[in-house]
């Protein structure tokens, strides 16, 4: 037997490496600890850039879908009514969510009323700075739970005026990386004395918490999300500054809009760098409201502008021997 490899060195090579590879393939992954980040991407620009691009053509198809039904954003309906010629969509169809998220997508929380879609979770699982506020809570904290769990430094800042704490799904062993105030989003400062409920801009809360930048901004405020979101955005697109976060999860109440008045806001949204790559319908709320429309949809974005998002770019500092993705 020792004579054949003897003869013929090459199968001993050729077998050599199917040993190695095979151990290699069947040794478990073990990343590397220490540092603020353990990932590289070098594919994500270009497929960032293949996202962008494909979202530019939902743009003009928006436009041509626009002059279809129109021809004008005023003559368009958000539910057309059950009668001839019967136009086939509705409002959410002319803004899908059309943009890829580079990584993994997972549903965070509850299933039903509770959960959001979340775009690359795992890129913040080891982020050391890595910081999230939720805003409207309402005893349901399903979704800040998993974070807490999928993440070892995640801290989340969360706010509603309506109940006294985060709901019970929050573990207690995780607690330490929560903050709650009982106050409101708005888009201006009403917090004084005779104020009630006290509300708040995110600036103010971002100061007052010492933050620069959001990782993960949940939004659930009961169809206030337009006059608060417009006072919070315009700023940033005429001073040409990005919006101070990375990923947003926000329910819509589209509740008595126009289409025209929706398509501005919406449109200021796209102005700003937000980029909807997930939506799913209330079904939820169009269950216990049989005779009504479709008003309420959850949407996540990510914000394209800016140099600070994970989800988006890799960053600037990782750890010397952290692996390339692929």
């Amino acid at each position: 037997m020792p004579g054949i490899w003897t003869r013929h060195p090459r199968y001993a090579i050729l077998v050599a490496i199917a040993l190695l590879s095979s151990l290699y393939l069947l040794l478990p992954y073990s990343a590397p600890t220490g540092g603020i980040y353990t990932l590289r991407d070098s594919t994500l620009p270009a497929r960032v850039q293949r996202s962008i691009a494909i979202y530019d053509k939902l743009l003009k198809d928006r436009q041509g879908l626009i002059k279809k039904f129109g021809p004008s954003p005023k003559d368009i309906a958000l539910f057309p009514p059950d009668t001839a010629p019967w136009p086939p969509y509705t409002v959410w169809d002319f803004f899908p969510a059309a943009f890829n998220c580079p990584h993994e997508v997972e549903r965070l929380g509850a299933l039903g009323d509770g959960g959001k879609w979340v775009c690359g979770l795992s890129r913040v699982a080891q982020k050391e700075d890595c910081v999230v506020y939720s805003f409207g809570i309402n005893l349901e904290s399903s979704f800040e739970s998993e974070i807490l769990q999928g993440t070892d430094y995640c801290e989340i800042w969360g706010y509603d005026f309506s109940v006294k704490s985060f709901g019970p799904e929050i573990p207690t062993s995780r607690a330490h990386r929560t903050h709650f105030r009982p106050v409101g989003l708005a888009g201006a400062d009403k917090h004084g004395p005779s104020d009630d409920p006290p509300m708040y801009t995110l600036q103010t809360l971002m100061k007052e918490n010492g933050h620069k930048h959001i990782d993960i901004l949940k939004i659930d405020i009961e169809g206030w999300e337009f006059e608060t979101l417009t006072t919070l955005i315009k700023p940033y697109i005429e001073s040409g500054e990005p919006l101070p976060f990375s990923q947003l999860q926000l329910e819509i109440h589209i509740w008595n809009k126009s289409f025209e008045d929706f398509l501005g806001w919406w449109e200021m949204l796209e102005a700003a760098g937000l980029r909807p790559f997930w939506t799913e319908p209330n079904l939820v709320y169009l269950n216990y409201n049989k005779q009504g429309t479709p008003d309420l949809a959850e949407f996540s974005f990510l914000n394209i502008k800016g140099s600070h998002n994970v989800f988006l770019q890799d960053p600037k500092s990782v750890h010397p021997h952290a692996p390339p993705v692929h």
